[in-house]
């Protein structure tokens, strides 16, 4: 039986760790053909290895690296199909305390790294016929995150991004959508909980019980669970789906906070 990405070409930024990885591994096992990206060389040559796809090493604000990763895609798979804009970065500041760097180094790689994807990629896509754009964003782009400034405006910001593209390409047959996740395992969330697990002097385990206790699924999803999310997105089930927003946060945005209180 066919996979869902039978056949198709996948760019996946951040492809050495986390939600990247489980998105290449998905996707192999699917069927599709993948270029991982990413700044460390070891992990995104790892996934490549072990998905038999291709590793380009470099950083999504350099718009050559990008070129770079479109053109192997090209030269070694014939086209691009899929692009899934993962690499980010977080840094916890309010808006008093926020270094200038840390700022802008958030709008480079959370966002403009985002557009700059999409440049590289867009007309190789249209050369194609069309295809599909998955912006990774978060659940911080919906709500508001305490000393989150950088993180929430960047992960929001890529919401307008997505529909602005979606409108503009989707007369040339590519579609953009973003994907919100909530809490899910990988090194980033992992690292935050050893770090809870520390100012709260609780486990690690009591960490992850307390972020996720009033989740109605009352847990952490694992990447490939949200993997999945990002496969249906991107390929030809979703093919009437553009400019729009899934979130994969086990039901925190329906929680009525101010009900909490009587638990």
């Amino acid at each position: 039986m066919k996979g869902l990405m039978t056949g198709k070409v996948a760019l996946i930024t951040g492809g050495g760790t986390g939600l990247g990885a489980a998105v290449a591994r998905r996707f192999s096992r699917s069927g599709a053909s993948v270029v991982v990206t990413g700044r460390r060389e070891d992990p995104i040559k790892k996934i490549a290895a072990e998905t038999g796809g291709k590793a380009v090493v470099g950083d999504v604000t350099d718009s050559d690296h990008l070129s770079r990763a479109v053109d192997l895609a090209i030269k070694e798979f014939g086209g691009l199909d899929v692009v899934i804009a993962n690499a980010g970065i977080i840094s916890m500041a309010d808006v008093v305390s926020v270094e200038d760097k840390d700022w802008q180094q958030m709008v480079d790689i959370n966002l403009t790294g985002v557009m700059k994807t999409a440049q590289a990629a867009i007309p190789t896509l249209i050369a194609r016929g069309g295809g599909s754009i998955v912006n990774i964003a978060s659940v911080a782009g919906l709500m508001g995150v305490n000393e989150g400034v950088g993180y929430c405006t960047t992960k929001s910001a890529l919401l307008g991004l997505t529909r602005s593209l979606a409108m503009d390409y989707g007369p040339k047959g590519i579609r953009v959508n973003t994907l919100c996740p909530g809490w899910f395992r990988s090194e980033m969330s992992e690292m935050e909980m050893v770090e809870l697990a520390k100012e709260k002097n609780v486990s690690v385990g009591e960490a992850v019980a307390r972020v996720t206790q009033y989740l109605p699924l009352k847990r952490m999803a694992e990447p490939d669970e949200i993997a999945a999310c990002v496969e249906f997105l991107a390929s030809d089930n979703a093919s009437f789906v553009t400019g729009t927003v899934l979130v994969a946060d086990g039901g925190g945005a329906i929680v009525d906070v101010g009900m909490l209180g009587f638990l």
